[in-house]
């Protein structure tokens, strides 16, 4: 008995110390799981376990109620406790495209209500950009010219599609949007071989 309540004492202590981390990481917001795939919700609680890593920035779409943390790489741990930075795109509030995947059964599902128009914000420290939805489109995975730098500071969510398709999704869901307000700290580079649109596969 004294053993079983010492597994539960640590298996509380763990799960409290995830709970801490995922209100820090989100500003004290809930996640809304309405939308999410009962695989992702349970996939999510897990990662809270697993990796304790302080998000890159902090990205929110007021329209879908999403306010997320953004985490460097787009790994199968990362996109299942926040939405992932795109190595090789401009890095978040930095002057470029910024690329930015998310589960279509999790933080991202709410991408298919989003509109022209739209307004997508992006935070890191002290720093803040506010972007306006200007082009929606649906490509191939192997399509990577949706990364590539635009006429002005941009962001990129990708996410795959449809939503509620079954198994491995065959297209990518792509929302751009453009920067109207805040000044990017530094710029950045184009990578010199073009990113991948995501390595997500669901």
């Amino acid at each position: 008995m004294l053993v079983g309540v010492a597994l539960l004492a640590v298996y509380v202590g763990i799960r409290v110390d995830g709970f801490i981390h995922s209100r820090a990481h989100q500003r004290g917001s809930s996640v809304n799981f309405s939308l999410w795939s009962p695989k992702r919700i349970e996939e999510y609680q897990q990662a809270l376990l697993s990796d304790s890593r302080a998000p890159v920035a902090l990205l929110r779409i007021p329209k879908i109620g999403l306010e997320v943390p953004v985490l460097e790489g787009t790994d199968e741990v990362t996109l299942n406790r926040g939405v992932g930075h795109i190595v090789g795109t401009a890095r978040p509030l930095e002057s470029g495209n910024i690329g930015i995947a998310g589960h279509r059964d999790g933080f991202f599902r709410g991408l298919k209500d989003i509109m022209p128009g739209d307004l997508v914000e992006l935070e890191s420290g002290d720093a803040h950009a506010s972007y306006a939805v200007d082009e929606i489109e649906i490509v191939l995975p192997s399509d990577s010219s949706v990364l590539q730098p635009r006429s002005k500071s941009a962001i990129t969510l990708v996410t795959c599609y449809p939503f509620y398709f079954v198994g491995s999704a065959p297209n990518r869901f792509i929302v751009h949007a453009s920067l109207t307000q805040g000044i990017p700290a530094t710029t950045a580079q184009a990578a010199s071989e073009a990113p991948a649109v995501s390595n997500e596969n669901n």
